[in-house]
């Protein structure tokens, strides 16, 4: 066990995801993941290793799991709970329904973990997805890996300290949630936060940059500067961090509306490179500037809401 993130192993996890089936990322060798924690605040800690970054709440009545990442790393994501002196895994509530967040599903469900989502990550989780790039092809997960308990807007749980799921609607996908954990005023945005990187906009399952940036909003409005934020991926931030990527995130949206209201085409407006002032600092992530201006230009030609 150690502590602190590791770019490097988690961009490496975070390709394999999007490019790869369910099926096709269990056979990945992960020997060689190491599980490794990090405090936050309060009661609160997180657990990086290969996905989706793990948000912990520990307590004498249980355990509260934000995110699994992948299956064949549930038991050392066990032991690391374990290592912290709390109560058993009781809930397991899943930001969204990419599997590098989802991965561990199926094996804490058998184990009797409650699985708690939005509705939508239900419905996705349990039909096939199709995407217009064949490598992301995904099947419908089995039983034990869905959710037991779903929710529309918001749901709160009350167990030794409270924490509070709010549904952010149409934003990295459209059923995406952030956890905020007020008495250790930390909040869990799932892939709404890339930290200092350009996001993955998944608009092929509903995802948008408007609702990302409605989202951050959002979140920002529940923290004050003492309040420390999980992204999805990437280290823990501040709030000063997070003004900073939704600012990116506002500078994309302002730039590249009026080239689509002058009539450009995507291609013209990537060869315009309005987002090349960020584009070194930003754009060396999962997501390249080419990558994060095409999900812009079909966020704002196709707004979901």
């Amino acid at each position: 066990m150690a502590n602190g993130f590791d770019g490097k192993r988690a961009l490496a996890a975070l390709l394999l995801a999007a490019g790869l089936s369910h099926s096709a990322a269990a056979q990945r060798d992960f020997s060689d993941v190491e599980i490794k924690i990090e405090p936050v605040a309060g009661n609160v800690h997180v657990l990086y290793g290969a996905g989706g970054n793990i948000g912990v709440l520990t307590g004498d009545d249980g355990v509260i799991l934000i995110d699994d990442q992948f299956a064949p790393l549930t038991e050392r994501i066990l032991e690391a709970i374990a290592s912290l002196d709390s109560g058993p895994v009781k809930f397991l509530l899943n930001t969204h329904w990419h599997g590098d967040h989802t991965g561990g599903n199926e094996n804490l469900g058998e184990g009797g973990v409650v699985i708690v989502a939005h509705d939508h990550v239900y419905r996705r989780l349990a039909q096939p997805q199709r995407f217009s790039n064949e490598r992301r092809n995904t099947e419908a997960r089995p039983k034990a890996a869905l959710p037991v308990l779903t929710f529309n807007d918001q749901l709160s749980f009350h167990l030794g300290e409270d924490a509070r799921a709010y549904h952010m609607p149409h934003a990295h996908t459209d059923g995406d949630s952030i956890i905020h954990f007020p008495e250790s005023n930390v909040i869990h945005m799932g892939d709404l936060l890339f930290v200092d990187r350009y996001p993955f906009i998944d608009v092929e399952s509903g995802g948008n940059l408007l609702g990302i940036i409605d989202g951050v909003i959002k979140a920002m409005a529940l923290a004050d500067e003492k309040t420390m934020f999980i992204g999805g991926h990437g280290p823990l931030a501040d709030r000063e961090r997070v003004r900073a990527y939704l600012n990116v995130l506002e500078t994309a949206r302002d730039r590249v509306r009026p080239m689509i209201a002058d009539g450009k085409s995507l291609d013209e407006v990537i060869a315009a490179r309005p987002m090349a002032a960020y584009d070194e600092a930003w754009g060396s992530g999962f997501i390249n500037p080419e990558a994060f201006l095409r999900a812009v230009y079909e966020s704002l030609k196709n707004p979901a809401h």
